[in-house]
This record gives structure tokens, C-alpha cells and sequence, in this order.
């Protein structure tokens, strides 16, 4: 679905991501661990073409998309939740969803509002609501609701867990498992290594932009050494 081959990302000089490879396939979970600086953003922003490395190539789906504009990675089925959320704070919960919608694709799950809501409840009970008067959580779940609107074959979240309350946590933990069962692929960020365990079906550690880990959950555990010198504050 995606492979990551080689690639080196920069913001100015600063070199960040070094020679970077993965895939992952269709229908997998696949969670990135590592702490905050790690590479973990940038290395989604890279494959959404939002940074263009410099060396290296990302593909999706066989083909090569390193030198399409971001908008043409999200029409061919790329759906991208960054962390700040961004959703519009003055349109109404309903118009930021409507603004996400693109035409069904072949080979995707498609997404309606009702089934947006049947996943997100809480959304159905405050869709007249503005985006500035959702909670944190709430603006979290719309913009993956608002993602998931364009009908996306692979799916990118960075930190879908961080700074959200923690029974919100647990919806989320069902929601992923859900957007999974509809056969769509999953990349997440992640720092909160219980929530990326419940979700993923297997790991990649990012530290100082280079991957050091790529495994099972399972394989992970049974190396504490490399839990405690990439995970642990």
C-alpha cells in the first residue's frame, strides 16, 4: 500500500529524516513509536507530499507519488488527520464534514454521514454546532469524520490519542478498530504505547529520524532494552 524507500526530509538545513525505509500493506495498522522530535510527523507530512524529501521516493499503491502536489496524493485515496486538527471553528460541525466530501473510489469504503455518526456518536448530538464550541476530543473525532468523508484507501493520524480525555481515548481505540474492519490501512503517530498496542498490528520506532525498530508488538516486548533506550522519558 505505501513503502518509504530511502527517503531524507529537511525543514531549512536541518536535517530530519536520514535514509528512512518501510511499508506497509493493505489492511494493516501500523502504529510509528517515538518521542516527541522523533521524526514521526514529518515522516507522515512526507508521505502526504506537505514536505517534499529531498532524496528518495514514496509509493502508493505501486506508484510513485514523491513529485505530485498534496492534493493530488489526496485524490488518488490518501486521507491525512494532522495533530492540530484544523478544522474550520466557524462553520458548523455538518458544513466541516460536507467540506471533506470527495466521490466514492473504487476500492474504498464508502463513508455517509449516518455511518459517520452510528461510528462517532457523540458528532450526531452537536452537528449544529460550530467547531469552536466542540471540545478537544470532539474536534478530534470530527476531523477524522471529515477525513474519512473523502473516502480514503489509506489512512494517516498523527497523535490521534494526545490531549484528549481518557474515555475519549476509548472511543477512539473502537473507532480505529472500526475504520480497520472496513478494510481501510491505517499509519498512525504515536507516543502512548498501551493505545498503539490495542490498535496496531505491528510497530516502527522513529528516533533522530531514523528507524531503529520494526516488529510485533510481541517482538517489541521481548526486547526491553530497545523499549528503554527509544520509548521510554
Amino acid at each position: 500500500m505505501i513503502e518509504v524507500d530511502g527517503i531524507n526530509s529537511y525543514y531549512g538545513k536541518a536535517h530530519i529524516l536520514n535514509d528512512l525505509s518501510f511499508s506497509i500493506g493493505a489492511g494493516e495498522v501500523v502504529s510509528m513509536l517515538g518521542r516527541n522530535g522523533a521524526g514521526k510527523t514529518t515522516t507522515l507530512k512526507s508521505i502526504m507530499q506537505l514536505i517534499r524529501p529531498q532524496s528518495g521516493t514514496v509509493s502508493f499503491q505501486g506508484r510513485e507519488i514523491t513529485r505530485l502536489a498534496p492534493h493530488q496524493v489526496a485524490k488518488l485515496g490518501l486521507g491525512y488527520v494532522p495533530e492540530e486538527r484544523r478544522i474550520f471553528t466557524d462553520l458548523t460541525l455538518m458544513e466541516n464534514l460536507e467540506v471533506g466530501r470527495q466521490p466514492f473510489r473504487e476500492g474504498a469504503p464508502e463513508w455517509t454521514v449516518d455511518i459517520l455518526f452510528d461510528i462517532f456518536p457523540n458528532l450526531k448530538e452537536r452537528r449544529h454546532n460550530r467547531g469552536k464550541a466542540l471540545s478537544g476530543g470532539e474536534q478530534q473525532m470530527l476531523t477524522i469524520a471529515r477525513t474519512l468523508m473523502g473516502n480514503p484507501i489509506c489512512l494517516l493520524l498523527d497523535e490521534p490519542s494526545e490531549g484528549i480525555a481518557p474515555v475519549i481515548v476509548e472511543q477512539m481505540v473502537d473507532t480505529i478498530l472500526n475504520i480497520k474492519k472496513q478494510g481501510v490501512t491505517v499509519l498512525l503517530s504515536e507516543q502512548n504505547l498501551h493505545f498503539a498496542r490495542l490498535v496496531a498490528d505491528r510497530a516502527i520506532i522513529i528516533e533522530s529520524g531514523e528507524k531503529r525498530f520494526e516488529g510485533s508488538f510481541a517482538e517489541l516486548e521481548s526486547q526491553p532494552e530497545v523499549m528503554e533506550a527509544y520509548l521510554s522519558v
